[in-house]
């Protein structure tokens, strides 16, 4: 399917206006161009066009409000420079598997200000000695290269985050109810601790008292025989 008809059926009877997220893997170019996508797309935050055989950047449009741009799988091999012209706010880029090989087709993301993690993952640019070094000091805005920051920790999952966060927040309260269940614990040990005693002081005052009516009961028995 041609790029422009299936830009058509993703609106679903939305405007371009009304897209915040446009998936477009798989689909086809006629030149290698970017087709279809108007100016009109002003609040897309995120695209994708995975594998639909780009050459070329150049008739991408103004997309100002685009955070995060998925390229992979396609041919292009520089001229990058339309990326910071045309969508100056991207924080994340995937150009894996295209056709990146030297630092020079890389260095006009130099412009991307916002740009956190970028991705050249299957392109022959991986193979330079000194690959990632290289790209942290050309592009010191970028934290994440290839999945991984310069100490190799793996970037963040926003979805795994989002779960971290909710089981940090639970971890919250649910340290303060085991902390109150720990409570009411000690206070139902201290209370059982006072029943006991106060059953035990019952019982030997109950036997006190018997041994007492007992003797009482004896001395009325002696009082009984000495008349």
């Amino acid at each position: 399917m041609e790029m422009k008809k299936r830009i058509s059926l993703e609106l679903r009877n939305r405007t371009p206006a009304e897209v915040a997220e446009l998936v477009v893997d798989n689909c086809r170019t006629s030149d290698g161009e970017v087709e279809g996508l108007t100016d009109d797309f002003k609040e897309l935050e995120f695209l994708s066009m995975v594998n639909v055989g780009l050459t070329s950047l150049a008739k991408l449009p103004s997309l100002p409000k685009l955070r995060k741009l998925e390229l992979s799988d396609n041919n292009i091999s520089g001229h990058l420079e339309t990326l910071s012209e045309k969508s100056p706010n991207l924080t994340y880029l995937n150009l894996s598997g295209n056709k990146i090989k030297e630092l020079s087709n890389v260095e006009a993301l130099q412009n991307l200000k916002n740009l956190k993690s970028l991705d050249l993952f299957n392109c022959e640019i991986t193979t330079l000695e000194e690959y990632r070094e290289s790209i942290f000091e050309l592009l010191p805005q970028v934290t994440y290269l290839d999945g991984f920051d310069q100490e190799d920790n793996e970037a963040p999952d926003s979805e795994a985050d989002a779960d971290d966060d909710e089981g940090e927040d639970g971890a919250g309260p649910t340290g303060d109810y085991d902390d109150e269940d720990d409570e009411e614990e000690e206070e139902v040990s201290e209370g059982r601790e006072v029943g006991l005693s106060y059953l035990m002081k019952e019982k030997i005052q109950d036997e006190e008292d018997d041994d007492d009516y007992a003797e009482e009961e004896d001395g009325k028995g002696e009082d009984n025989n000495y008349y």
